[in-house]
């Protein structure tokens, strides 16, 4: 299964995922997803290891066009010719001539600069510095401001999206303008429901793990989850999903332990700020 992107790109079903893998021991867990059959590492200039993510697919010996490399504008470049600059900086150190995708990594309202990002990215898709562009944790608001600012609607909108925070307004906003929805955090990492009765009974059932119940309710969702593990056996075992296919009740159970507040450590996008 694929995503074919509102732009013609076609992206996998499921992610890898790299913050916080950094310095060796990051580079060698990237290199080991990638054997495992990963082909999307999900980067930013804020997780400082884009080096290590360029290193890692030239480590793997696989074709640089087999493999897509996707950053994130940080704010405090959001100015238009920051934002080009930091898109210039990225690609050198993934060490690749074309960025496949960058988003901006958050909206950070307050100083009211993310449209000006998004002119910088839709001017770098233009002169081939970047092939696909996107935003993550943008709400509704953002998205309208950013596609009537420029006629440009983002391909991708990462979201933090797990089972106790599942985001079915933004999912469905993203839906009607043809924007891929890709989840930050799938697992919910310390909050993960894998005690949960929805999930454990389904991972019962059907002789899985928890965690591919959860991402197999994401991929049901059309949702491209972007899980992390340095453990060799979980990054196989999370891309193992095409054996087994959750039932509709399943699905709204999993959607039923949304919390009011299930956000993982309260990354509102109108009130977050990170630079």
């Amino acid at each position: 299964m694929t995503h074919t992107l509102n732009d013609g790109s076609v992206l996998p079903d499921l992610g890898f995922g790299t913050y916080p893998l950094r310095g060796e021991e990051g580079t060698a867990a990237m290199v080991s997803a990638l054997e495992a059959g990963y082909r999307y590492l999900d980067s930013a200039v804020n997780y400082e290891n884009e080096r290590e993510v360029g290193e890692a697919l030239r480590r793997s010996g696989l074709p640089r066009d087999e493999v897509q490399l996707a950053t994130k504008i940080p704010g405090r470049f959001h100015e238009e010719e920051l934002a080009l600059r930091s898109l210039a900086d990225s690609a050198v150190r993934l060490g690749v001539e074309r960025i496949d995708v960058a988003l901006i990594h958050w909206p950070n309202p307050s100083r009211d600069l993310y449209p000006r990002a998004w002119r910088a990215l839709v001017r770098a898709q233009r002169d081939g510095l970047v092939r696909t562009i996107g935003v993550s944790n943008f709400t509704a608001a953002h998205l309208e401001r950013v596609v009537d600012d420029t006629g440009v609607t983002p391909a991708i909108n990462q979201l933090e999206l797990h089972p106790q925070f599942p985001q079915p307004e933004m999912r469905r906003t993203d839906s009607e303008r043809g924007i891929l929805t890709q989840a930050w955090s799938p697992l919910g990492k310390r909050s993960a429901p894998f005690g949960e009765t929805a999930v454990a009974e389904a991972a019962e059932r059907y002789g899985v793990s928890p965690a591919q119940v959860v991402l197999r309710w994401h991929l049901q969702l059309g949702t491209m989850p972007l899980p992390k593990s340095a453990t060799p056996a979980r990054q196989r075992a999370n891309l193992d999903l095409d054996g087994f296919q959750l039932g509709e009740d399943e699905m709204t159970a999993i959607a039923g332990l949304a919390r009011a507040d299930g956000r993982l450590f309260g990354g509102d996008p109108d009130t977050h700020e990170e630079m």
